[in-house]
């Protein structure tokens, strides 16, 4: 379609009172059957899609302002515009709209429906107009009274509106209100603020068009000042004369803009400022004002940007070593508000804004700034680096990849956002998270355009882990050539758990680069360093970032970890938590119930091999219905292991649906040795382990039931892996002067090692018992704790464990 004088922007008022732009395209109006009625129709330029489709209903109030603007509530909190790129396009659809309703194409509003009884609409409608009182000093308070009776009626409220606009009413009481301040009439300029005050909530554009005009605002801010709730007047016009000063960064040339820019700060002043907190009812009485705002912001961007010799002369500035600090601080806090101003605009001209911005060099400038030393210069042109990566990231990426044909890594955009990250003084980190989450979206996949003739997520992702990935994980490599890490203070903490994160975003979304960098820079053991941290939440990034590596159940992953013994520090970590119940505990439960739930055979039997002296000897107790012992070796073999029910992912609730009544009260929870053999997922060496141990796990339970547990012991543990070439683990609290240490799966049995088959629980003291087996912990605390322990005592009292004789028997 050719014809620009039906082109229109629709417009919706969300809840924050600002417009959001919907589309454009080009509207119509004629009967819908479905509406039963005219209604008018917008269709998307685009692509034809129907954007609006609204009844134009005999008893809505529809608004003309400025010639080109058509406002309306289609519901209560609902309110919708059409901007009409011409004129004449609004004047036709307003006269389509008025022959629907029966009303003059002149006036600015029809009429709406009022919640008035029949008699006094017939009253308001027989009558030919208001009649204003004389403008007079005596007749001020008859005024006000009359203003303050018309705001709660439409129609009165339509015709107080036409009144004081045809008889040019605002600039008389302006003119009353210079007498009153003059004479000092405290009573009369009280009475000034009412009238005033109930104007704006006429909400009419022609009325606020004369009142912030450059003659006139002044002195509607001043009877403003006099509220009567207030013991002394503001001094709103000093603030605005003297304190607030306008500052031409670039002389404005055009005088219609620079008045523009004027006006705009000042009714954006009134609105902030003067006027008193709308209450419910009188919110949607300044919709217009809002409008008012909104438009005049978008008419500011697009004189601005119209306007090539100053933006040609402010990046010319911007970049001119030349340049004090001072004028180019004042620059970017200009360039940033310019750019604070284009999110008013719609999506296409959002687009032309940000090109024009693109081309006038605003990339290489931001390079410019980032790199002095005046950390508010460098915020603000942070700021305006995340308008220009939530736009358009890929633009950015462009730019950067280029770059970097010319110029060497340490001056590169992308690395200068990354040494800004780490460099961050605050202590809480807020510029580094902001720059993170922009890192975040320049390196996500799912932004990135494939075409046919180039895939920018494979350049982009190639040039970022050349030029960029050494800069990011530098401080985490710094920090961790040690087995605990080098500076473990809190900022430094929060650091390495933002650049954690990132690089666990780039397991999940990248493939063979990520994979690559890991493997080749030992990535994974420096991060499991800081599984030593003091800081649980920077112990819990290095979790996670593991979880996520074994997530992927990548074999060259598995291969990888396998090689390097990387469960070792987790084993460490885990170890060295104790008894205590927290997050720690938990993630790392939760990544061995993974790799057994998901039958990674490789890790599995990697942990049983290695690790399954330190994790043997850890019993949990969970309470269900019926108290029993779940020992942590469950995980590792194929047995359910059940916590207790928190907020899961419901694809996790699989994992806990343990049927309790395979297992009768007196039952042990380690199966004799043939219900081990049928069990069909456990691999054969596992289950000829599996059987080597029973004798042992009889014995424990055995010494276990002796002993009187008053309450929670510290596990410990001695951990010897003479099987294994790798460095054997050390436990908090070494236990290998007891006679009834465990010994290692394949060393020679000693006289009080239950490893040996010879061996019998009666050869050891029971304080040696309770050293070597772990203190039972209880996965869910609950307050009659001590008395269930005692009852499980008792229990095994009652039933003993099988002999020796008759589980060999079996």
């Amino acid at each position: 379609m050719t014809d620009t004088r039906r082109r229109v922007k629709v417009y919706t008022l969300n809840e924050d009172r600002q417009w959001d732009d919907r589309g454009t395209g080009h509207v119509s109006s004629g009967y819908v059957e479905r509406l039963k009625g005219m209604s008018l129709l917008v269709r998307a330029e685009s692509d034809g899609s129907l954007l609006l489709e609204s009844k134009i209903n005999p008893n809505t109030a529809y608004q003309k302002q400025q010639d080109t603007l058509i406002v309306w509530s289609e519901a209560e909190n609902y309110d919708l515009a059409l901007s009409f790129q011409e004129k004449a396009g609004c004047d036709e659809i307003w006269e389509k709209i008025c022959q629907v309703q029966g009303k003059d194409p002149s006036v600015d509003i029809t009429q709406e429906l009022v919640d008035e009884s029949e008699e006094e609409r017939f009253d308001d409608m027989s009558s030919p107009g208001l009649e204003l009182p004389p403008c007079e000093l005596s007749r001020l308070e008859e005024v006000a009274e009359l203003v303050a009776s018309s705001l709660p009626s439409p129609l009165r409220r339509e015709k107080l509106a036409l009144a004081v606009e045809n008889e040019g009413y605002i600039k008389k009481l302006l003119e009353l209100f210079h007498v009153c301040e003059d004479l000092e009439n405290q009573e009369g300029l009280h009475h000034l603020y009412e009238i005033i005050k109930g104007i704006f909530l006429l909400n009419r554009t022609a009325l606020f068009e004369v009142m912030f005009s450059e003659e006139c605002i002044m002195d509607v801010i001043g009877c403003l000042e006099f509220d009567p709730a207030l013991p002394q007047p503001r001094r709103h016009r000093e603030f605005l004369t003297k304190t607030a000063k306008f500052k031409e960064v670039i002389p404005i040339s055009d005088p219609e803009l620079k008045q523009k820019i004027h006006q705009t700060y000042r009714v954006q002043y009134i609105q902030d400022m003067v006027l008193p907190t709308p209450s419910v009812f009188e919110e949607n009485m300044l919709s217009t004002l809002h409008s008012f705002i909104f438009f005049n912001k978008v008419e500011i961007v697009g004189m601005l940007q119209d306007d090539e010799k100053f933006l040609t002369d402010l990046f010319a500035q911007l970049t001119d070593e030349a340049t004090d600090d001072d004028k180019r601080h004042e620059l970017v806090n200009f360039l940033k508000e310019f750019c604070a101003f284009s999110q008013t605009l719609q999506p296409q001209n959002r687009d032309a804004f940000f090109k024009t911005l693109s081309n006038m060099g605003i990339l290489p400038a931001l390079e410019v700034i980032l790199g002095m030393e005046d950390a508010q210069v460098r915020s603000a042109a942070t700021d305006i680096f995340s308008y220009l990566v939530e736009y358009n990231p890929s633009m950015v990426r462009e730019f950067v990849m280029q770059e970097s044909q010319q110029n060497d890594d340490d001056i590169l955009l992308i690395n200068l956002i990354i040494e800004h990250m780490i460099c961050d003084t605050d202590p809480e980190l807020g510029g580094a998270v902001q720059l993170m989450g922009l890192l975040r979206t320049l390196v996500d996949p799912e932004n990135m355009l494939a075409t046919a003739n180039k895939t920018e997520k494979s350049e982009f992702l190639s040039f970022f882990y050349k030029h960029c990935m050494h800069v990011l994980s530098a401080p985490l490599l710094a920090n961790t050539t040690e087995e605990k890490p080098s500076k473990d203070d809190f900022q430094t903490s929060q650091l390495l758990a933002l650049i954690l994160e990132l690089l666990t975003f780039c397991v999940e979304h990248h493939t063979y680069h990520i994979k690559n960098y890991i493997i080749n820079k030992d990535i994974l053991r420096r991060v499991l360093v800081l599984m030593a941290s003091q800081h649980a939440f920077l112990a819990l990034c290095a979790l996670r970032f593991m979880r996520k590596i074994v997530g992927l159940k990548d074999e060259f992953y598995n291969r990888y970890i396998m090689r390097n013994f990387l469960f070792e520090p987790v084993v460490k970590a885990f170890l060295h938590n104790g008894s205590r119940y927290n997050l720690i505990n938990s993630a790392i439960i939760e990544m061995f119930e993974y790799i057994r739930v998901e039958d990674v055979k490789s890790l599995t039997a990697h942990i049983i091999e290695n690790y399954w002296k330190a994790l043997e000897d850890v019993d949990y107790r969970e309470r269900q219905d019926n108290p029993k012992l779940d020992s942590m070796r469950s995980i590792l073999r194929n047995h359910r292991y059940r916590r207790d029910a928190r907020t899961l992912e419901d694809e996790e609730e699989m994992w806990f649906n343990t049927d309790e009544d395979d297992l009768e009260d007196n039952e042990a929870v380690v199966p004799p040795s043939d219900k081990m053999k049928s069990e069909e997922d456990l691999m054969d060496p596992i289950s000829k382990f599996m059987e080597r141990k029973k004798l042992k796990d009889a014995e424990d339970k055995e010494v276990l039931g002796k002993a009187n547990l008053s309450g929670r012991q510290s596990p410990s543990f001695k951990l010897s892996f003479s099987s294994t070439p790798k460095p054997s683990l050390t436990s908090p609290a070494p236990s290998s002067h007891h006679p009834g240490s465990p010994g290692s799966p394949g060393s020679p049995g000693s006289a009080g090692s239950p490893g040996s088959p010879g061996s019998g629980a009666k050869n050891s003291p029971p304080t040696a018992a309770i050293t070597t087996k772990g203190g039972l912990v209880g996965l869910v605390d609950y307050p009659d704790d001590d008395e269930e322990e005692e009852d499980d005592t008792e229990k095994k009292e009652e039933n003993p464990p099988l002999s020796k004789k008759s589980k060999l028997g079996s």
